[in-house]
Formats: structure tokens, sequence, C-alpha cells
């Protein structure tokens, strides 16, 4: 195919945010689509995963992964179909998932490091579950439950964001390895959600009660577990619960992405020596070479229906900024998705 006859939209970087990201903290861009090289591909975005760490990505300065630079496309993983092809590793019509960035095509090497492109398979999942549990997000909770966790049957597993994208696969993983779960979540929908389709044995409203009080009630023998999404006060509150040689996973600190001031850090930090406990951070790059092995367990859970997973779609990519928003001000319900185009 022509792919000069093509024109490509992208949301770029145009300013670090402070705080909360603003609508001109981004600028829309059209350009050509550029000939394909040998060895290249062209992939028209379909689906865009909306994460909170793209607000991580946005700031200047070190981290597990290089900031994304002023004019720079936003980054972004998602899923596409080749619409074209110099490359014999992906043929035109294969769907593919990697780090595509906030716009409608991606062109490149097929083996481009940074995209790091592998197929997806439409007839074993719907496309979106590739950007849920059987993508980055479910590696993440995956991984770190399972290695970093390393909970016990008859352990009590506590979760906070537990509707949202990596806190429902906490949950449900740990159910398969016969924990007792409780969730943290906002809203009553949210938390009946949780209980009686995903099959927490309990969720703490955090809107609407005191986080402290559920600890007390659904914990008696204290939190053997804690796979933190969120961190400030709802850290303290389950740092005071802690059972003996707790774990607890760092995977996110959602109420702290956005200040404006210093990082608010654990109050109760102390807890860890009293209960000979420990708190580890992850990066589920880490486990990169391991992935096949989660999505073999997940699949297989799906495949038998012991496994649910929830997605919340936003369509067009000029929604990307107040869909985004959604993630730090808790709208989402479930795995955001940005769609960008219609599946063929």
């Amino acid at each position: 195919m022509t792919t000069t006859a093509l024109t490509n939209q992208q949301i770029r970087l145009a300013a670090r945010p402070v705080g909360l990201p603003k609508p001109t903290d981004w600028k829309s861009v059209s350009e050509p689509v550029r000939e394909l090289a040998d060895g290249e591909i062209l992939v028209k975005n379909i689906y865009l995963s909306l994460d909170p760490a793209m607000r991580g990505w946005m700031n200047e300065g070190k981290s597990y992964i290089r900031p994304v630079a002023i004019d720079e496309v936003m980054r972004a993983g998602g899923i596409g179909k080749v619409i074209a092809s110099k490359s014999p590793k992906f043929a035109v019509g294969d769907y593919v998932s990697g780090t595509v960035g906030v716009q409608q095509y991606w062109i490149g090497a097929a083996d481009d490091k940074a995209g790091a492109f592998h197929k997806v398979d439409p007839a074993m999942a719907p496309l979106p579950k590739y950007l849920n549990a059987l993508g980055m997000p479910g590696m993440t909770a995956y991984f770190g439950l399972l290695e970093v966790g390393q909970p016990q049957p008859g352990q009590t597993v506590v979760v906070s964001g537990a509707a949202g994208a990596v806190g429902q696969t906490v949950g449900q993983v740990a159910k398969h390895k016969g924990c007792r779960v409780v969730g943290i979540a906002g809203g009553k929908e949210k938390c009946d959600f949780v209980v009686n389709e995903l099959g927490f044995d309990a969720c703490i409203d955090y809107k609407n009660e005191s986080v402290r009080d559920g600890l007390k009630k659904h914990c008696p023998n204290g939190v053997d577990v804690y796979f933190d999404n969120v961190g400030g006060e709802i850290l303290d509150h389950v740092l005071a619960k802690l059972a003996m040689r707790a774990r607890i996973v760092i995977c996110g600190a959602i109420s702290q992405y956005n200040n404006t001031t210093p990082v608010k850090g654990p109050a109760n930090y102390m807890s860890l020596l009293v209960n000979r406990a420990r708190m580890e951070g992850m990066v589920v790059f880490d486990y990169a070479d391991r992935y096949q092995v989660a999505v073999a367990d997940m699949g297989k859970w799906m495949k038998e229906g012991t496994f649910k997973t929830r997605e919340d779609i936003v369509s067009g990519l000029d929604k990307f900024h107040e869909a985004l928003l959604m993630l730090f001000e808790g709208k989402n319900f479930g795995k955001l998705i940005l769609q960008v185009a219609d599946e063929e």
C-alpha cells in the first residue's frame, strides 16, 4: 500500500506538568506517514493503554525508564494491526502489542527494542484483554504478588486500587493461590464488583468508611501481604495492621503522583521493625523473560471461567487528556483504555 497517502495524528508532550496535567501540556500534531524502509512495519493503532505510570514518564529526572522528551509523542502501550510490512517478522493483518505511543499510526523497525512488538491472538481473547490481565497490568500484578509478596495459602492479602487494572488481577491471583483477599476501592459500585464479580472476601470503601476500621474488621489476624497501588494515608493504615513477617509490595503511589509538594513517606514505617516485615518495590520489566508463564496461567483461568477482567474504554484520540485524568480522579472502573480506531 502507499503509506504516504496516510496522515498520522499525534499527541506530543508540550510542557512538563506541575501537579495534574493540563490541556496546555499537550499539543496535537498531524504529519504524513512516510514510506517504509526494509525491515520496517506500519501499525494502525486500535487501543491505547492509559496507566498511572504515564504521569511519572512526563517528569524530568532519573527513573527506571527515560522521561518522555518535550515535543516527543507521548509514550503509551497499545495494540494495533500491521497494515504494511517490509519485515519477515510480521505480516500484513497481524495484530501486535507494543509501545506504540499516543498516535494513530506507528512506523519503524519490526524489531525495535523500545517498541517490543509481539503478536497477539484475537481468537484467544478480545484485544482489550491484552492491555489488561494479559498485558502489562496483569504481568505487574502476577509477578509483584507472587515473586515479591510471596503469599501462602490461608494468609490475608490486602490490595489497594482493587477495582483497577492491577488490583483486580492481584486479588484474583491471590484467591487462586488459596489466600483471603481484602480490597480497598472507592465507592460502593466498585466494592460490590470486586466482591460479587471477582470473588474477593471483602472490600473497604475508602470514600465512605474508615479504612482503619475496615482493616480491623476484615483482617483480625493482621495483614500478611499488602499490594500497594496508592501510597499516602492508606499505606499508613495498613502498616499499623501488619502481621508478623508481613510483605509489602510497592507497585505505585497514585495518591502522590500529582503532588506539588514533596512526596509524603510512610509515618508508620517502624511497624516494619516491630513485625520483622519488609517493604520492596517492583518494576514489571524485570520479569520480561517470564511473561509467558503469567499469560499461560491467567489464560487458562479465563478459559475455565474462574478469572474475570473489566475494561473501561473511552473512544477518540482527541479524548486523551480528559481520559488520562480519569485515572487520578478515580473515575475509571476497570482497566482504562483509549480506543483510537475500529477493529477490522
